[in-house]
């Protein structure tokens, strides 16, 4: 009765319904060695002193950014979080609070989200960005089902640079909705032009890069979008954010649709996730854009009104006449990443941005001096490199670790090729004493 309100006559009369002689008749089709014989062994209850004293020494036993300098990116950064994120964030009307279903009740939700769309066109320099999605894999998995749906082909051409992961959700978007994926091979660590040129056919939807790629490395973007167009095929790229800070963003370079993943802007790493991801394309393309689109208008008394202008999720139509079938609003998010860019700015994207860049650089130096150690690729790149080392990566990130360093991606486990490199990621966090520390355990 503690927790279950639930009386013995109101169980029993669920049962007579059911046609069940007991409770423990519903858990039958368990074998009986799995099912629990008594009562867990649990400790007793404990004080709120005690239980927060206990909660902390178990918690204590992870390791976290707060006690070792991370040299691993791969997707997901260790970036500074201003103080504005959390306190906007965590209060309780947007906390709280689900997806918008009755616009007239959810402005102060819905205008959150417009600005978030408004800020990711203003960083990408593209025409429409939708409410975000899960991550930037499925962004970009959902991209490349929009080039079908434009363009009525089945055929996806992706670098081998775009992230290992990304790749994997787009294989499985493609299995599933009688598509096809075709991988372009790779010079170092940059994208292949010919490669590209030569798997493009009359049947390619769409042709994918990413820039910063996988490996830290800044591709080429306009021979790329000329293959693309040349063949009437839609020009997809995967964007770093932070890296707009100081790059061209894709809008200059006639991108048809962009993705992202938005975890750099004000969300922390958290084992992983939740992620945000970044969606932006062409005003004529919108009525293929998955997800949903919110806009502003005016109403019955003339005064400014945000509304659910497109909704073209299965929840909201034929399931067979959506866009998307797995997409979602991620507000509390996107929220992050438009407090984020709100006050950081421009000045202040261009400060971390260019705190990356030359903070990576200065590692790369330090690094490639040491005996062992090498830059076997010299692609200019931004906030990740790649090194390659004298013994293998695991036996290095160990010796790192125990010196409170977590070391960089062993790219052996996605590229076989590439045993014995790493790849290091260095953001603005990272102080001149850090990377110098790294440098020294590196060297013995």
């Amino acid at each position: 009765m503690s927790y279950i309100a639930n009386t013995e006559s109101d169980r029993n009369r669920m049962l007579k319904e059911i046609g069940a002689e007991s409770t423990q008749e519903l858990f039958d089709s368990i074998p009986s060695a799995l099912q629990l014989d008594g009562l867990l062994e649990l400790p007793g209850p404990l004080s709120e002193i005690d239980l927060r004293q206990r909660m902390h020494k178990l918690a204590g036993k992870n390791s976290s950014f707060a006690g070792h300098a991370c040299f691993l990116g791969a997707g997901i950064y260790d970036h500074y979080i201003p103080a504005t994120v959390p306190a906007i964030t965590g209060r309780s009307e947007f906390f709280t609070s689900y997806t918008p279903y009755q616009p007239e009740l959810s402005q102060g939700n819905l205008q959150s989200i417009f600005e978030f769309q408004s800020l990711i066109c203003e960083l990408t320099g593209m025409d429409v960005a939708n409410a975000s999605m899960y991550d930037g894999a499925s962004a970009l998995a959902e991209a490349a089902l929009m080039a079908s749906s434009i363009t009525g082909r089945t055929e996806w051409v992706v670098s081998s640079c775009v992230h290992p992961a990304y790749r994997d959700t787009m294989r499985t978007y493609a299995w599933a909705s009688g598509c096809s994926v075709v991988e372009a091979e790779r010079t170092g660590l940059l994208t292949d032009i010919t490669s590209i040129s030569g798997l493009v056919t009359e049947k390619t939807a769409c042709i994918i890069m990413q820039t910063p790629n996988f490996f830290g490395a800044i591709e080429s973007l306009p021979s790329m979008e000329s293959i693309a167009h040349r063949n009437n095929a839609i020009f997809i790229t995967c964007y770093d954010p932070i890296s707009l800070g100081m790059l061209k963003p894709p809008g200059d370079f006639n991108v048809d649709i962009c993705v992202g993943e938005g975890q750099s802007m004000g969300i922390q790493t958290e084992f992983g996730g939740p992620l945000l991801g970044l969606f932006a394309c062409k005003r004529e393309y919108v009525r293929h854009m998955p997800g949903r689109l919110v806009g502003v208008t005016t109403d019955t008394k003339n005064q400014r009104a945000y509304t659910l202008t497109l909704q073209t999720r299965e929840q909201h139509i034929r399931r067979e006449r959506a866009t998307s079938n797995i997409c979602t609003n991620q507000a509390l998010c996107a929220l992050a990443a438009s407090v984020y860019l709100t006050t950081l700015g421009r000045q202040g994207m261009l400060h971390i941005a260019n705190l990356c860049l030359q903070k990576a650089h200065y590692a790369a130096d330090r690094i490639s001096a040491l005996d062992g150690y090498s830059l076997p690729f010299r692609s200019q790149f931004f906030k990740e490199f790649v090194i390659k080392t004298a013994i293998p990566i695991s036996e290095i990130n160990k010796r790192l670790l125990d010196n409170k360093i977590i070391g960089g991606l062993d790219l052996g486990r996605s590229y076989p090729e590439l045993e014995n490199h790493m790849m290091i990621c260095v953001t603005e966090l990272r102080t001149k004493e850090e990377i110098d520390f790294l440098a020294e355990v590196l060297a013995q």
